[in-house]
């Protein structure tokens, strides 16, 4: 587990390692960037190459010796619900949750449709945050995906934002997060872009959390939205 910069978290928790690719939004992947530091670093988790995708067991009971209550993006390198992990395993993952009850943890997915199939085979614990990735149109079906899961808090993360997302339908959608996408090769974001969907938060009662420009620079460009910082959370 380790500290983060990411702004709408604590820690990070992988208790697997490794993913592949699955839509447009993976193109500048910075988990892939990340893993091969760390393997060039020398450490052991990251040994195989990104896209060898398995648990990672020596971290799965982590979150029940911190004491202090947290919030933790899980699977920040990875995704808990890649075709390559075991049922049984997520289903460990998300017992280690619901043990930790004095946590909140943020699951994110770009595996929609595996979410709600092997949602079924869960119990959902108050404590886990479920979302979805969508970076533009192409990926709006994994907002219905989401809807039909019981997780009791529901999310989107709509970074990185590559394209307008008109008409969104956030029935039982408790927050949506929205970013630009950041490094060398960044696809731009479009300020309108992002004011349409923080208004249609604001018609629909859903908090709206605004992460970043990103581009190459991202700390230059900051996270100001009409002159201001968006941080809100869901209301449990």
């Amino acid at each position: 587990m380790a500290s983060s910069s990411i702004e709408w978290t604590e820690q990070t928790w992988n208790p697997t390692v490794g993913c592949t690719k699955v839509s447009a939004g993976c193109r500048g992947c910075y988990a892939e960037i990340m893993h091969r530091r760390l393997q060039a670093m020398g450490q052991e988790k990251y040994a195989d190459k990104f896209t060898v995708v398995k648990p990672y067991r020596p971290h799965l009971g982590l979150p029940l010796l911190r004491k202090v209550p947290t919030t933790y993006f899980v699977n920040s390198m990875s995704d808990l619900f890649h075709e390559d992990l075991p049922v049984d395993y997520i289903i460990e993952v998300f017992d280690v949750m619901k043990q930790a009850d004095w946590h909140t943890f943020q699951v994110l997915t770009k595996r929609a449709d595996l979410l709600e199939y092997n949602g079924q085979s869960i119990v959902w614990p108050d404590n886990v945050w479920m979302g979805v990735s969508v970076e533009d149109y192409r990926q709006i079906d994994r907002i219905d995906h989401l809807r039909r899961t019981g997780a009791k808090v529901k999310f989107l993360s709509l970074e990185p934002l590559i394209g307008p997302l008109p008409g969104l339908n956030l029935t039982g959608i408790d927050w949506v997060i929205v970013g630009g996408e950041s490094g060398p090769m960044a696809r731009p974001i479009q300020e309108e872009w992002v004011e349409n969907i923080r208004w249609q938060c604001e018609a629909q009662g859903v908090a709206f959390f605004f992460k970043q420009w990103g581009g190459k620079n991202k700390k230059l460009n900051g996270r100001l939205l009409n002159g201001r910082t968006y941080d809100e959370m869901p209301v449990l």
